[in-house]
């Protein structure tokens, strides 16, 4: 279904296939930080990361294996791993560590700032980026957002934890720092193989770091599968099929079809997502300051963004009305 694509090619992506890869990382993505509060009931944050990434990576080099799709070059080989590691460890994983201290729809929250490192670490795009009133306006308003965000925070996870809470929030900002910065990279430095070859890869590399920096961790020390609950094996499953499989493949292609900064508006619907998701679910709470502080990180993001959305808008336009002709 998500196929490769050459810059020539992206005018012929089909629009419905864009619209359901973008539904994927705006809910799916969403969900999944409910899913590792399931998951963290049984199962050590590292742990689970490689249990995770390896079912997901054999999952999809499964599929690279029944579609005849060959490895693609060593030099592809490790650009796909060593972005995979950055995104998926420093990002994912790190997020999944603080949710044992943080509730997930704060975690979604702080996760919304990634379009600010988007438009800092795209050192090509610095001119264009930082020459809009509008957008240095937005960065100042994002950054008090979260100022306003930890200092409006309390105790608002499930666990009862507050000795890390402070230190699991900056650990999330710097997790989405992560994230970017291996999303950059894997922009430009394109695989010559499909999304599924590339994911694989990624995964792959994520699971053996994962699992090494849990034995490291000492989490395997008191560790049973078999005391693993049924709300675990649940939250689990969901990330290794629709987290990292479903979404995170509609991820890695819409990035080789569809601007960074365009891409990165999941982080307006995901933080929604997860504390809908969050309040009903297991009973988490928001203070109305919290949610204050998350619109004006959302309004900071908007701005930053605005220019950015409307020219990728007029691209798009334009190659539906050169298509047409």
């Amino acid at each position: 279904m998500f196929k490769q694509v050459g810059t020539k090619d992206i005018r012929n992506v089909p629009r419905w296939l864009v619209i359901l890869a973008f539904a994927n990382i705006y809910i799916l993505w969403g969900s999944t930080y409910l899913a590792v509060i399931y998951g963290l009931q049984g199962i050590p944050p590292f742990i689970m990361g490689g249990l995770r990434y390896f079912s997901a990576s054999l999952i999809l080099l499964g599929w690279c294996a029944y579609k005849g799709e060959k490895l693609p070059g060593r030099r592809h080989i490790l650009n796909s791993a060593g972005s995979g590691v950055v995104m998926l460890v420093g990002g994912s994983g790190l997020v999944a560590w603080s949710e044992q201290f943080v509730s997930s729809g704060q975690a979604a929250i702080l996760i919304a700032t990634e379009p600010f490192w988007f438009l800092i670490l795209d050192k090509k795009n610095w001119r264009t980026n930082f020459a809009d009133k509008l957008t240095l306006a937005g960065l100042v308003t994002g950054f008090i957002g979260i100022v306003l965000f930890f200092l409006w925070s309390g105790s608002t996870n499930v666990h009862g934890e507050t000795k890390f809470e402070l230190f699991a929030s900056m650990v999330i900002i710097g997790s989405a720092l992560l994230w970017v910065s291996g999303s950059l990279f894997s922009k430009n430095n394109p695989s010559s193989g499909s999304p599924f070859m590339s994911s694989a890869i990624q995964l792959l590399a994520a699971g053996f770091v994962s699992s090494l920096i849990a034995l490291l961790a000492g989490e395997w020390s008191d560790f049973s599968f078999s005391a693993i609950p049924l709300k675990a094996w649940a939250g689990l499953l969901f990330l290794i099929i629709m987290g990292s499989v479903v979404a995170y493949v509609s991820f890695v292609w819409l990035i080789s079809v569809r601007s960074p900064a365009l891409v990165s508006t999941h982080t307006y619907v995901n933080p929604v997502v997860a504390v809908i998701l969050g309040s009903l679910f297991i009973n988490e709470k928001i203070s109305a300051f919290q949610v204050m502080a998350m619109f004006v990180i959302l309004a900071g993001v908007l701005m930053t963004n605005l220019k950015t959305y409307k020219r990728s808008a007029r691209v798009i336009e334009g190659q539906k009305v050169e298509s047409l002709t």
